[in-house]
């Protein structure tokens, strides 16, 4: 199934084309659904010439060491484009893309973007912010294993997320929208699952975590200092 010229206007890399434009790349694009736990490609497949972006759902990007430990690098939100080998590399996935929901992914063939480009070199700009702040993440969560105490690698993922993915109010306190069992934080920060609990414990005053993953900030001042590097009091 090809996307809609509306899907594609809602894409950020191509907000700057015009209908004309779109309805160009239009042709050349495919949608995919994937169901929950679905994977959608593997650590070292060979991947198609094409740029890929979710449309909706999200997805949990993984790489699984030689021991068979498996670390969450990043998860992925509707409009984000991932694989970038497929355009920029080798053609060779770099980690294992898995569907945390129901998910549909479009992509748009690569010889087909680049002509796009060549008329619009605005696209590949976009594209290259969005590798470069990619590449910036996964210098700050390096630096963080090495660096920072878990506790305040964790209430960094826990701020990064209420802001990036939104929170709403529930009991006059915020809570985050999205919902993550402690396995996935474990594996995203560089930690055991035994070491995941013991901390949300000690967070226990300033953040609620109950059953399902849901996780409210009673103290969002207080977060933020933590997640600064300084002490709790």
């Amino acid at each position: 199934m090809k996307s809609t010229v509306e899907q594609l206007a809602k894409i950020g890399i191509f907000t700057s084309l015009n209908q004309t434009e779109l309805e160009r790349l239009q042709e050349h694009t495919a949608i995919r659904s994937y169901r929950q736990g679905e994977v959608v490609m593997y650590e070292g497949d060979r991947i198609p010439e094409k740029l890929y972006t979710l449309l909706s759902g999200s997805l949990r990007v993984a790489k699984t060491a030689a021991a068979g430990k498996e670390t969450i690098l990043r998860t992925l939100f509707q409009g984000d484009i991932f694989a970038a080998p497929a355009l920029l590399g080798n053609g060779i996935a770099p980690a294992t893309v898995t569907a945390e929901t129901d998910v549909e992914v479009l992509t748009t063939e690569r010889e087909v973007l680049l002509a796009a480009i060549r008329e619009n070199p605005e696209i590949a700009l976009r594209i290259l912010a969005v590798f470069n702040q990619r590449l910036q993440q996964l210098h700050d969560t390096v630096h963080g294993l090495v660096s920072e105490r878990a506790i305040v690698r964790l209430a960094r993922f826990i701020h990064y997320f209420g802001v990036e993915q939104g929170t709403k109010i529930a009991d006059n306190s915020v809570c985050l929208e999205k919902r993550f069992p402690y396995y996935q934080i474990a594996r995203t920060i560089g930690i055991t699952y035994e070491e995941c609990v013991r901390l949300f414990k000690k967070l226990k005053p300033f953040v609620s975590y109950s059953r399902g993953g849901k996780i409210i900030v009673l103290d969002w001042e207080k977060l933020e200092d933590i997640a600064s590097g300084n002490e709790i009091d």
